[in-house]
């Protein structure tokens, strides 16, 4: 009888490992499945789909890390308390215009603009603070959703001033601006349209992926991230741009479809239908003419400005990364761009042919060669102030300025 109990027991003990281990089985199995799909975001109008940028860490932890520090990264981000820079406190929370009244209010974790016409229907209007453009380096603009409508709301934050001014030219009676492709394009990695035209302002709000991700130079990364975690030990990257084995041509286009004026003339499809690799002149192309004396402006174009110096006409090799890393911010880093001048100029050969200026490795060539100037094209309004102000950035027309 007792041998009886003994197998009764045995058999049921098996049954429960056997459940127990199928249980596990299938957890494991689940979780390794959906491991190995990741999450797709959104999906480019070519039917490549971009996923989340943080998978990138699983495998470029150190790039990946100092990226976040970028101005590109933080270009755009969710209206958090910590990525809002101006001001919400009584007293410097308010910015009175000439037609219009605007008050910055901060409730339950939310942020708003309280705009408040001088003339007409002078009521009150409160407007949420959704999306914040801009890293603060120079300062901020602030974007509002209205249903799927994405509107640019009248108060800028101003860094050189540390206060709100009134958003880059608007003028000073109480506006909400259209925010269109031409807008987004170069402070987000990817918008989807509800018109594929990129005409209008109404997008899908679930697929827009801010800041300027890995996604944006690599490409949409969901075929890149399945393989390598199908194949964890292959070391060559599949399935994903390499930038540095595109040709000079497609290393600047990549830059200048945000960093080369308003590509405003549209050729082919929308936008945002450019990616990294492709040819931007089949895309877009800016109004401006080379047989015109348009000036280049400062804001935005510095590809333009770029190609017209001599450091440029004169070096084959040279593009935009030749001195800039996009993977770290370099920002104030003299020493840095100070190397990438001297890796061509031999400061003995300049005290030759520069008279009553010495050059040395301890000056800034950055700061005499690419000084800041003011844009005609980004200007602002400040309270009391009856005219704009310009916004000054940094030339990259590389020349010998007085």
């Amino acid at each position: 009888m007792s041998s009886k109990k003994n197998l009764k027991y045995s058999v049921f003990l098996i049954l429960c490992l056997l459940l127990l281990y199928g249980i596990w089985y299938l957890k494991t199995s689940i979780e390794v499945s959906a491991y190995l799909e990741p999450e797709i975001v959104a999906t480019h109008y070519n039917g490549s789909n971009f996923v989340g940028s943080q998978t990138c860490m699983e495998c470029h932890a150190d790039i990946y890390t100092t990226h976040l520090e970028t101005a590109h990264y933080n270009t755009s981000s969710t209206a958090a308390k910590e990525h809002i820079k101006g001001s919400f406190h009584a007293g410097s929370n308010e910015l009175n215009l000439k037609g219009v009244r605007l008050k910055m209010m901060a409730e339950n974790d939310q942020y708003f603009q309280l705009s408040k016409a001088k003339f007409g229907d002078t009521s009150t209007t409160k407007s949420k603070i959704d999306i914040v453009i801009g890293s603060g380096v120079k300062g901020q603009s602030y974007l509002s959703w209205n249903d799927s409508k994405l509107v640019q709301l009248q108060a800028s934050y101003f860094k050189p001033t540390g206060s709100w001014v009134n958003s880059p030219n608007f003028p000073d009676y109480t506006l909400n601006r259209k925010v269109d492709d031409n807008c987004l394009k170069c402070h987000v990695t990817f918008a989807k349209n509800i018109n594929e035209s990129g005409i209008g302002n109404t997008y899908d709000r679930s697929k827009m992926l801010l800041g300027i991700d890995c996604q944006r130079c690599h490409g949409p990364s969901e075929e890149h991230v399945k393989y390598h975690r199908l194949n964890p030990n292959v070391l060559t990257g599949k399935f994903v741009d390499n930038f540095k084995a595109y040709s000079r041509q497609q290393r600047l286009d990549a830059c200048a479809v945000c960093h080369s004026g308003l590509q405003s003339q549209q050729i082919k499809g929308n936008p945002f239908s450019f990616l990294a690799g492709d040819t931007l002149a089949l895309f877009s192309k800016t109004y401006k003419n080379r047989t015109t004396t348009t000036k280049l402006d400062v804001h935005g174009n510095q590809m333009g400005l770029l190609s017209e110096s001599e450091c440029f006409v004169n070096s084959p090799k040279m593009d935009c990364i030749t001195c800039h890393d996009p993977h770290k911010n370099q920002r104030g880093n003299i020493n840095s761009f100070n190397s990438k001048c001297l890796s061509c100029h031999d400061t003995n050969d300049l005290n030759t042919v520069v008279e009553n200026h010495n050059h040395d490795n301890e000056q800034n060539c950055v700061s005499c060669h690419m000084p800041l100037v003011p844009s005609e094209v980004m200007k602002l309004k400040l309270e009391r102030e009856s005219k704009e102000i310009p916004v000054y950035i940094r030339t990259h027309l590389i020349g010998i300025y007085k």
